[in-house]
């Protein structure tokens, strides 16, 4: 983990570009790539030439980048963190708003698709930050090296939020939603490095049509085949066996919606992340760029309701068509934050989801932190009995001022509020925690 000092004009400027400057120097500024790392130093003679873009000009073609970082997805990224906190953190989970809870099993609501929406922007950024395949140096031992760390680290951070603030490891949770986006993380980044176009597709087909196969096909001792229901599916059944006394204690400890099974459909969510950043990667006009991630994304919509009908969508499953329903919602999602900021130059608007998605991962583990250190915390009532410190401060707080649900929402903006003013202490200090 690298703390970095970085200027943050740039950050909010707007990002489009339409030509570049030649200069001649001796060596480019190292670029800061979308998922943290920095890019190789170039070193040259003065008589070389180096492309150099103009803060000013608007672009055609190109995304709106500056020193490694595209805007429109550190938006897109924000936003995603900031649903994350709202979902996870309602003051009382009773009386939450619809959209902003997860559905029981089958179906779908909009908390369900801020995680697969994470996941596809680790795709998009694993391209982005490693280039085309040809720049990628002969060696890729050094490229390992760094997707290895960066996931042992994410996998680590993982385990911490889940033993915080006890760390009881006998009954620690495994499982988890760092844990997730690290494997997807590191299958994806092999993929990108060893495999083109056509073999990235390839491997997207066969991780959807295996999976479909696995839960449909594959009997379950004692159950059968094909059956779906909680804890009596295949995924469930492997979790049971692989897993058992370190997963998730809200399902009694039966199954994981993070679990080993359903986390290879969620690295085709990551590839299909890998495959827009291709698009992104292309010298396809910024316009067209929108239009064809608009288009991709009703196709991949329309294709995962049409699929429903044999497979359901199910976010605890994670199942296929739950993977492509999502990804194409996801596209539609980043298409509007594309054509407002890099082909219609507006981003002003998006500053505050750009503060929070330039340090993600740090804002998702300070916020689990303190929510599982306000629960850990018991407030003395006048009644004599004591209760959490959440249950307390929304009781007083947030219930006599509003209705249940405005209540539990309000709770809820509070912490997003103060991960927020984190991240924008860390923005104006310019430190950028790197993973």
């Amino acid at each position: 983990m690298v703390l970095k000092r970085v200027h943050p004009n740039w950050l909010i400027n707007r990002m489009n570009f339409s030509k570049a400057i030649s200069l001649k120097t001796r060596a480019t500024v190292p670029q800061k790539n979308l998922v943290g790392e920095k890019s190789e130093l170039h070193t040259s003679r003065p008589s070389t030439n180096y492309q150099v873009c103009k803060a000013s000009a608007v672009s055609t073609s190109g995304p709106a980048v500056h020193r490694g970082r595209m805007t429109s997805l550190d938006a897109f990224r924000g936003l995603t963190i900031a649903l994350m906190i709202l979902v996870n953190s309602p003051g009382d989970t009773g009386t939450v708003y619809a959209p902003l809870s997860h559905v029981n099993w089958n179906g779908w609501t909009f908390a369900d698709a801020v995680f697969p929406s994470f996941l596809f922007i680790v795709g998009v950024s694993i391209v982005l930050s490693f280039g085309k395949r040809e720049e990628i140096p002969s060696s890729n031992t050094l490229y390992m090296f760094r997707v290895l760390r960066r996931t042992i680290i994410l996998f680590a951070l993982g385990l911490f939020v889940n033993g915080f603030p006890s760390f009881y490891l006998p009954a620690i949770r495994i499982p988890g939603v760092l844990q997730r986006i690290a494997i997807c993380y590191f299958v994806a980044s092999m993929i990108v490095l060893n495999a083109g176009l056509r073999g990235r597709i390839m491997w997207l087909i066969g991780l959807l049509a295996s999976y479909w196969l696995m839960i449909l096909f594959i009997p379950v001792p004692g159950i059968g085949a094909g059956v779906l229901e909680p804890g009596q599916n295949f995924a469930a059944w492997v979790d049971l066996r692989l897993l058992k006394g370190h997963m998730w204690s809200y399902y009694d400890g039966q199954w994981d919606p993070e679990g080993i099974v359903s986390t290879i459909p969620a690295i085709a969510t990551t590839i299909f992340g890998v495959l827009t950043g291709q698009l992104l990667k292309s010298s396809l006009p910024a316009r067209k760029k929108a239009a064809w991630m608009v288009c991709a994304g009703v196709v991949l919509l329309t294709a995962g309701l049409i699929l429903s009908r044999w497979l359901p969508i199910n976010k605890s499953l994670w199942t296929s068509t739950f993977s492509i329903f999502m990804a194409g919602m996801a596209l539609v999602c980043f298409a509007f934050f594309q054509w407002m900021i890099d082909v219609e130059n507006l981003s002003s608007w998006a500053k505050p989801l750009i503060i929070l998605g330039l340090n993600p991962i740090t804002v998702y583990v300070l916020s689990i932190v303190l929510d599982s250190t306000l629960r850990s915390t018991n407030m003395a009532l006048s009644t004599g009995n004591g209760a959490s410190c959440p249950f307390y401060l929304f009781g007083i707080l947030c219930v006599p001022i509003a209705k249940p649900e405005v209540a539990s929402l309000l709770y809820a903006f509070s912490i997003l509020i103060i991960m927020f003013l984190i991240a924008w202490f860390m923005w104006r200090r310019r430190v950028f925690i790197k993973i």
